[in-house]
């Protein structure tokens, strides 16, 4: 699983996420997401994202308009929105494009990296392939919660960083995303990205 070294980290600038979301949620992929949790830093490659984007995004948060809820999703590029869902679960998205224009990408799963015994105390369970292989997952074991909101990325405490890693185009499938079947039309949109034949997605 290798050995986390500041050598090998590379953080990924704001500016990174100050881009057409679709583009963000494809490039993320590959890209390590990384949490200091205590004294430890938390990390996995991002194997699946999901795109929304705009108050016409049926699917999006921000369809409603601008509310307590989904002001973060109104704030500038690289903002962590933070949401708790279904009364269970936090969910971690990093907002894109132009501030006011309502956009993210949710991480959906992630692949363990560093500090997986530390996830799997955070998640109680020994599966690794079970850690952080759906958005809900992603946040309990890399303790990610509603505390985290707003912050903007790169921070001292949550961070995506580039490790030279490249997925190759027909490497990256495209799929409608999942949950969203509400959203009529937008439900359709292939607007979920992951990598090919990792094991480690939330779903096919």
């Amino acid at each position: 699983m290798g050995i986390y070294t500041e050598i090998s980290m590379k953080k990924i600038p704001q500016s990174f996420f100050r881009r057409p979301t679709l583009t963000v949620a494809r490039d993320l992929l590959g890209k390590y997401l990384a949490v200091k949790h205590g004294r430890e830093i938390l990390s996995g490659k991002i194997v699946e994202t999901e795109a929304y984007r705009g108050e016409d995004d049926l699917a999006c948060h921000a369809s409603k308009g601008r509310t307590s809820r989904t002001e973060t999703l109104y704030q500038k590029a690289g903002t962590v929105y933070v949401y708790f869902v279904y009364g269970m679960y936090h969910c971690l998205n990093i907002v894109t494009e132009e501030k006011n224009f309502p956009s993210a990408v949710l991480i959906r799963a992630v692949e363990p990296s560093e500090g997986i015994e530390c996830m799997k105390k955070n998640r109680k369970t020994a599966a690794l392939h079970n850690l952080a292989s759906g958005p809900g997952k992603v946040c309990e074991a890399f303790g990610i919660t509603k505390k985290m909101n707003g912050v903007v990325i790169p921070s001292t405490h949550i961070w995506v960083e580039d490790r030279g890693e490249t997925v190759k185009k027909k490497d990256i499938v495209k799929a409608p995303r999942v949950g969203v079947a509400y959203a009529g039309a937008c439900a359709r949109y292939p607007w979920r990205f992951y990598i090919k034949n990792n094991e480690f997605i939330s779903k096919k």
